[in-house]
């Protein structure tokens, strides 16, 4: 009989991790994020393409404030995941190392960068 050594309750609290897999999960999040808008944003589409009465009604969606928010989320997700996808690029290709030095600095920029570009889609969205 073997003894499993698990912890049988892990509390997700005490764990924490380093900034290049914060950075990591959340490129996978968004292109989550961004994947399932693919759908809403084709249906928004279709929508106004379908008929003047369409266009109305999608026009009138899209004036509310909680289609500005998942709007403004969607760009949000979409300029992280585009940052991220950069960073690890430049990763793959070697023009940046992969050392841990250098993996903090490009998270933290697309960290910064990603904040930058979603005050400019909110900016755009209001």
């Amino acid at each position: 009989m073997v003894k499993k050594q698990r912890p049988v309750n892990l509390d997700l609290q005490t764990i924490q991790f380093p900034i290049t897999a914060i950075a990591s999960i959340l490129h996978r999040v968004s292109g989550v994020i961004t994947f399932i808008a693919v759908g809403i944003l084709l249906w928004l589409l279709g929508t106004s393409l379908s008929s003047p009465d369409g266009f109305q009604y999608a026009s009138e969606l899209m004036t509310g404030f909680f289609a500005k928010f998942i709007l403004w989320g969607i760009l949000t997700a979409l300029a992280y995941h585009i940052c991220g996808g950069i960073r690890h690029m430049l990763m793959d290709f070697g023009v940046i190392d992969e050392t841990l030095a250098v993996g903090n600095f490009s998270a933290k920029a697309a960290f910064a960068i990603t904040i930058i570009l979603s005050i400019l889609a909110g900016v755009l969205v209001w």
